[in-house]
């Protein structure tokens, strides 16, 4: 198909409605990230409870809400994002939340640091299904003028599951604590019981993710991409890309220069771990958390994404020169990874650190956080999705603007949150930083998913995730962490330490405004310079 006839087909099926079927399966979907962000950010609540019980320290906590989960998130979603690029995706969704799900109640069996860290690994490589499913079939439900709308709303589920985590943590811990202050039964804490209650319902919800409807791949953009006849040999292709030592072999496929600059690549980033882990370890001896496991995943993070990306332009080269090969495309997810690595460090740290500094309890903590932290995340995001679409019909770069607005407007917010001694004017700044750093997660989706094709929309999602994740989960939560844990557990120093990270996130999305709108404009002439056939 011609560019001329595939945009004449799209715009022919942008003129139509949006059929009642596809905003019943969005609020399926925004349900299971609800529950997604339930589980990933009830972390918050327990912390201090978990650091008294197993006796660990803020750079450890940094650790496993970050690190641990985020190395194994973003490493997963390379291949099941090529899995949800050529396999069912309802599928793949519903076995993805069975796993979390199940991880999230093993959590709650947990008496040492080195049970809970793989739960939450588990949990990891769970979650690493949902977002590459769930975007590219919002992408097939939803036409173009409504995608950052609908991605919006999706990622509401990311606050709204956020805030309930807290309200629902901090009822459950605080009503099992008074009713067995000698242990539960199979004695359990109430923080383990907290693992456990919000896990089990996630069994339930992947039998109602089964029944959603598959939608035609493409169709929408009128570039209808057939099924693919051996879905799962991609996945195991991407799997082994990102294994090592598998990445070695894979390399020497491709001849001795790959093999020579893959060893070079391995022994670069294990040796800047290693020099990372001397010059950062104060000595003191972080408790269970050596800084050597922080500083060695990443190492390993990093080169297996390197691995990945070699690979990925050998094998499928139109794919690669529109995602890593593109700079449009990499300053808008590196410049989105930087209002992450903000954004994750305030939203984990301010419960624990309004429970030491205001000592307040965790059913208030839940109530007067949780529940305004729900409202304020959803409000932003789909307030922030919809001025996005808006500016968007009137600039090709105008989305773009509102993630510059979530990455700047949030940092005096921020910091005035975590200095002062006002417990009221606390909360009123906790609700405010959540609007504003949600308010870019739609445009910047959206405008990820713009830059490719229907079928890299998979792959384009786990790179997408591989910034926010990488860059901001892995490292913007452990060193808020550490950096407490070197200054006498004091948060407020450790949180405000991530706002440098501010004027290089500038630089990037200032990047992205001048270049995003010759690559839309150039997107299928660039694909088929690139080798791509079909379109």
């Amino acid at each position: 198909m011609s560019e001329q006839a595939a945009r004449h087909e799209s715009a022919e099926i942008e003129a139509q409605g949006v059929p009642a079927y596809s905003w019943y399966a969005l609020g399926v979907l925004v349900l299971v990230y609800v529950l997604n962000f339930i589980d990933r950010q009830i972390l918050s609540i327990l912390a201090n409870d978990i650091k008294a019980d197993l006796g660990v320290d803020d750079a450890y906590l940094g650790f496993l809400y970050g690190t641990a989960f985020a190395i194994f998130y973003a490493l997963f979603g390379i291949p099941l994002g090529k899995l949800a690029d050529s396999w069912k995706r309802v599928r793949l969704m519903a076995i993805g939340l069975t796993l979390w799900s199940s991880m999230t109640a093993f959590s709650g069996f947990a008496r040492d640091t080195a049970t809970l860290t793989v739960a939450r690994v588990g949990v990891g490589v769970g979650e690493a299904t949902a977002s590459p499913s769930a975007y590219s079939l919002i992408s097939d439900w939803f036409p173009a003028r409504l995608r950052a709308t609908a991605l919006a709303i999706y990622s509401s589920g990311l606050y709204i599951g956020g805030g309930i985590s807290l309200l629902i943590g901090g009822l459950i811990v605080e009503r099992w604590n008074e009713a067995f202050p000698d242990g539960g039964p199979l004695n359990l804490a109430g923080w383990q019981a907290a693992f456990i209650a919000v896990g089990l319902p996630g069994l339930l919800l992947a039998l109602w993710v089964l029944t959603l409807r598959e939608p035609i791949r493409g169709a929408i953009d009128g570039i209808k991409t057939p099924s693919d006849p051996a879905p799962f040999r991609g996945f195991v292709t991407e799997l082994l890309t990102v294994i090592p030592p598998f990445t070695i072999l894979g390399a020497a496929r491709r001849g001795g220069g790959a093999l020579a600059l893959n060893v070079a690549v391995l022994a670069i980033s294990f040796g800047i771990a290693k020099l990372l882990t001397e010059l950062l370890d104060s000595g003191e001896g972080l408790i269970y958390a050596p800084i050597t496991d922080q500083w060695t995943l990443l190492a390993i993070g990093y080169y297996a994404v390197f691995c990945w990306a070699s690979s990925l332009r050998s094998r499928d080269l139109p794919t690669f020169r529109l995602t890593w090969g593109s700079a449009a495309f990499m300053c808008t997810i590196l410049g989105y990874g930087t209002v992450a690595f903000m954004a994750y460090a305030s939203a984990y740290w301010t419960a624990p650190y309004a429970e030491r500094v205001f000592d307040i309890d965790k059913g208030s903590l839940g109530f007067w956080i949780g529940g305004p932290s729900a409202v304020a995340g959803f409000l932003g995001v789909t307030l922030g999705g919809r001025a996005a679409d808006w500016l968007f019909e009137r600039d090709p770069a105008g989305r773009l603007y509102v993630v510059m607005f979530g990455l700047v407007s949030p940092v005096p917010v921020a910091y005035w949150l975590f200095t002062t001694d006002d417990l009221t004017l606390f909360f009123i700044l906790a609700f405010f930083a959540q609007f504003l750093t949600a308010s870019a997660l739609g445009a910047a989706a959206a405008t990820s998913q713009s830059l490719v094709l229907p079928r890299m929309r998979g792959v384009a999602t786990a790179t997408f995730f591989l910034a926010t994740t990488l860059v901001g989960l892995a490292l913007g939560p452990y060193l808020a962490g550490y950096v407490s844990s070197i200054n006498n557990e004091d948060l407020s120093k450790g949180v405000i330490s991530t706002l440098w990270i501010m004027p290089i996130g500038v630089a990037l999305v200032t990047g992205a405004i001048r270049l995003v709108p010759r690559a839309s404009a150039t997107l299928l002439s660039r694909a088929r310079a690139a080798g791509e056939t079909g379109i």
